[in-house]
């Protein structure tokens, strides 16, 4: 395994594998022992991080979520778990009642809420204090500096270390850290937005986005990157729900457009030349571009996981990363 340091403030960074492993379907799709042998798999191999949020898998029962949380509450008592692994976990789109959505009935990111779901997350988990948390999805009805102001406190209080920012416009984003710089608080550090090696059309609607999607990496946030290096971007379906590999799993209809088919093919003969897989190609491009990216990689066997795991390893030669970036 690989590491890297996620925060640039000496109290609250931390290093982190340089692939995060989701939780999303442990305890829900996924049952505990499975859930248990993936993430003692991880943990063997030196994974550290490890992504959830409270809302995860209220599609599943139609209820809140919390499930994967709770699980992994478990299997931290079980194991034995300390800080040694980074917990990152998310608010904001936890559903209000069971049978609703984020969609139409979201918790939010006042000021409130997130303090009584961080209280709950902790207590889920099982920790004292949250290593990452998220807001989760926008909130256009709360006004963005209580918002910053709610997060800053508890990470002030010493509940929640890091701050990561989710599915959020770049300018709300960067809005949002000026604000907090401005009242010497502290702002999002981590991003997490879908990011593979395709590219989406981010111009179809949504419920959620009206104007087409916020929660794809296109060229305004590869550009703040680009401005802002010391932010760590986390991918989260890097692997397109294993569209690259399983024809069981088409390519979802945001990908049908013309650059698809020369990265596919760039992707090919990438895949070729190693011998690795092309989720494995997808991975180590992540890894090893000019701005690293953690991979956030969900898994629901142990051989899912190990694939990803064997990405950490993979090197491109820059021919073949150029290649696979000039395709379009």
């Amino acid at each position: 395994m690989k590491y890297r340091t996620i925060g640039t403030t000496p109290q609250t960074r931390r290093e982190v594998s340089v692939l995060a492993l989701g939780a999303m379907l442990f305890g829900s799709r996924t049952d505990e022992k499975t859930s248990f042998a993936v993430l003692d798999r991880y943990v063997e191999a030196g994974g550290t991080f490890i992504d959830t949020s409270d809302n995860y898998a209220f599609w599943e029962d139609g209820g809140q979520g919390g499930q994967s949380e709770e699980l992994l509450g478990r299997w931290r008592r079980s194991r034995g778990v300390g800080d040694e692994i980074v917990l990152a976990t998310k608010l904001g789109a936890r559903p209000l009642a069971p049978g609703t959505s984020y969609t139409d009935n979201a918790e939010g990111l006042s000021a409130k809420v997130i303090r009584e779901s961080a209280e709950r997350s902790r207590e889920r988990l099982g920790v004292d204090k949250l290593d990452l948390l998220y807001a989760h999805i926008e909130d256009n009805t709360v006004p963005l500096r209580e918002t910053v102001e709610g997060f800053a406190d508890l990470v002030a209080e010493g509940t929640v270390g890091l701050l990561g920012v989710s599915n959020h416009a770049v300018w709300r984003v960067e809005r949002a850290r000026a604000l907090a710089a401005a009242a010497g608080l502290p702002g999002y550090e981590v991003l997490q937005y879908e990011h593979s090696y395709l590219r989406p059309r981010t111009d179809i609607p949504a419920e959620i986005f009206p104007d087409g999607t916020l929660a794809a990496v296109g060229a305004d946030m590869l550009g703040y990157l680009r401005a802002e290096p010391a932010l760590t971007l986390v991918a989260y379906s890097p692997l397109l729900k294993g569209a690259y590999t399983n024809p069981d799993r088409p390519l979802l209809s945001g990908y049908d457009h013309p650059g698809t088919p020369p990265r596919l093919e760039a992707l090919n003969q990438v895949a070729r030349e190693t011998g690795a897989t092309l989720n494995q190609v997808v991975l180590a491009w992540q890894l090893g571009g000019e701005h690293p990216i953690v991979p956030l990689v969900g898994a629901s066997s142990v051989a899912q996981l190990d694939e990803s795991l064997a990405a950490v390893d993979l090197e491109l030669t820059p021919e073949q990363r150029a290649r696979l970036d000039a395709a379009h």
